[in-house]
């Protein structure tokens, strides 16, 4: 199975930049790259943030964007969006019976579960109790997982960064929850971080994507400022059979010769010197 992952895109009302770049001329590359390059995917998931200011004219945006695409599209929200404005733009769109944007489905055998951990009025992530039932109900019932999620759900070892992950009196209630049924979790994948970043939790192991935008500058000492940059983007392209996971960052704005080679020892060989 290959699920293409991207994350914090970042939409504006057309004209308007974000960070010194145009967000929308991102996203379109990115998809056009996936459209050229992975037409065999079998979805598509963005883990929020899919506008910078929640505003319906961005969402409307997004809405015209995501056409001609090799396979569907699985959106979750992150702490830039506006549930309403999204569900709005999105009107069909599923959620749970509490209106949070928490939805799953069964690929290949494995249960792609897509979770809400959206707060207003927040920058950093949530998980209430009514979140932590209809998660539990999803894990309860399959038998192989893989968690979706915008917020990093623990620390990172990024003080600013860590400010705005899941906060932790939620963060608690969520690893018991993980390690309860750690045996059923094959990966957890985030966005929010703006930049890769991949270990474990729980006993699960995780992984983060860069922005198809602005890429955050990791400091392991900042307190209080969150450091970022204009550098390059990558979407990811995860391949998962059974339990095993590999994941690609993909660069997608590269503009510039490529230089092949061959695999053969003498391919390498240092070219001989014309006498």
């Amino acid at each position: 199975m290959k699920l293409v992952h991207i994350s914090d895109i970042h939409l504006t009302v057309p004209g308007e930049r974000m960070g010194g770049l145009n967000p929308h001329r991102r996203f379109a590359q990115a998809l056009d790259d996936v459209r050229t390059q992975h037409r065999d995917a079998a979805r598509i998931i963005i883990t929020g943030d899919l506008t910078h200011w929640g505003e319906s004219a961005a969402y409307a945006t997004l809405v015209d964007a995501l056409t001609d695409l090799p396979c569907p599209v699985r959106l979750l929200i992150g702490n830039h969006d506006d549930r309403a404005a999204f569900l709005a733009a999105f009107p069909d769109h599923p959620k749970d019976a509490a209106g949070f944007i928490n939805y799953a489905e069964t690929v290949d055998g494995t249960r792609l579960i897509y979770l809400d951990t959206t707060e207003p009025g927040t920058h950093a992530g949530h998980f209430c109790a009514a979140r932590r039932d209809w998660l539990e109900a999803e894990l309860m019932n399959c038998a192989r997982a893989r968690l979706f999620v915008h917020h990093n759900p623990m620390a990172l070892g990024l003080p600013a960064e860590d400010k705005i992950a899941l906060v932790p009196e939620d963060r608690a209630s969520l690893a018991e929850l993980l390690s309860t049924y750690r045996g059923r979790i094959d990966y957890i994948h985030f966005g929010h971080v703006h930049a890769p970043v991949h270990g474990t939790w729980c006993g699960i192991s995780f992984a983060s994507v860069r922005s198809t935008g602005n890429q955050s500058l990791p400091d392991l000492t900042e307190q209080e400022l969150l450091q970022g940059a204009p550098m390059a983007p990558s979407y990811g392209v995860i391949l998962a059979q059974g339990t095993d996971t590999v994941i690609h960052e993909i660069p997608f704005t590269w503009d510039g010769p490529i230089f092949s080679a061959g695999t053969k020892w003498d391919d390498w060989a240092k070219p001989v010197a014309a006498e």
